[in-house]
């Protein structure tokens, strides 16, 4: 049976995707931080689906920690099959601030983590021949609104070089952009729910069942809703000042809301 290895599995798009694998057949090892949600997860898992759940609690922007997520990884008597680089959080200091301690944490678990990570996967899915990375990435990373869509415009990027250099291994890599998804991620970052046009809002089981069937695809991008797709190609094709004048308008406006952007974060 094929193995499926999340990171922030026990809440928001992880857990979907924990579940939705699940459903396809995978045992799952999940990695998080929260050793007790991850144990009541596991069971609510195991106790659905029938597989074999297994647990590694860890933080990601401890480095020994990401070390042990990734020596499981590349565990050839274990092997993972899929790998979702899922872990994040929102950030809510400007660029400016003079500490940079929240900015470092975040380059270290949505960069660092993920570069570690997917490496690990690409060397031991492509000794194989076969094997998926999903990266959870942010469709906030088309635009210029501080450290977030800074990161998420590397994990993007990131992605597409990694592909790339797999492509002749049967290794497929995809990133996922996510809009505002409905998911406990928003209430943590201080975002006010209601501030969101409705239309904008995405169900967590229909992002992930898309993202999925993108994987299957083979698609390197996935994106999971017309809107948010139209969204995409417009950022393509405007000239970047043009980009960066509604980046500053919606940090602006959110400012003049009492909600600063840098609470701003578009995915789980």
């Amino acid at each position: 049976m094929a193995t499926a290895l999340v990171t922030g599995g026990t809440s928001g798009i992880g857990a979907e995707f924990a579940r939705q694998l699940a459903g396809r057949g995978y045992d799952l090892v999940l990695v998080a931080r929260d050793a007790k949600r991850l144990d009541q997860a596991a069971k609510e898992l195991h106790a659905s689906f029938g597989i074999n759940v297994e647990t590694l609690s860890a933080d990601l922007g401890d480095r020994a920690d990401v070390s042990r997520v990734a020596s499981r990884i590349e565990d050839a008597a274990r092997p993972i099959d899929f790998l979702v680089n899922n872990a994040g959080f929102g950030i809510h200091s400007p660029l400016t601030a003079a500490d940079t301690s929240l900015h470092e944490h975040a380059l270290d678990v949505m960069c660092r983590a993920v570069l570690v990570l997917g490496g690990a996967a690409g060397r031991a899915m492509s000794a194989r021949g076969h094997g998926v990375i999903l990266n959870v990435s942010s469709i906030a990373g088309l635009m210029t609104m501080g450290s977030y869509s800074a990161i998420k415009a590397w994990v993007t990027a990131y992605s597409q070089g990694l592909s790339v250099e797999l492509r002749k291994a049967g290794v497929t890599v995809t990133a996922l952009l996510p809009g505002w998804v409905q998911t406990e991620f928003h209430d943590r970052a201080g975002v006010r729910k209601s501030s969101i046009p409705n239309s904008l809002w995405i169900d967590l089981d229909r992002l992930v069942r898309v993202a999925l069937r993108d994987v299957d695809r083979g698609k390197v991008i996935s994106i999971p809703t017309a809107r948010y797709r139209a969204f995409a190609w417009i950022t393509r094709h405007l000239p970047r000042r043009t980009i960066r004048w509604i980046s500053g308008a919606i940090s602006a406006s959110r400012s003049d809301s009492g909600h600063p952007v840098a609470k701003v974060d578009t995915r789980p």
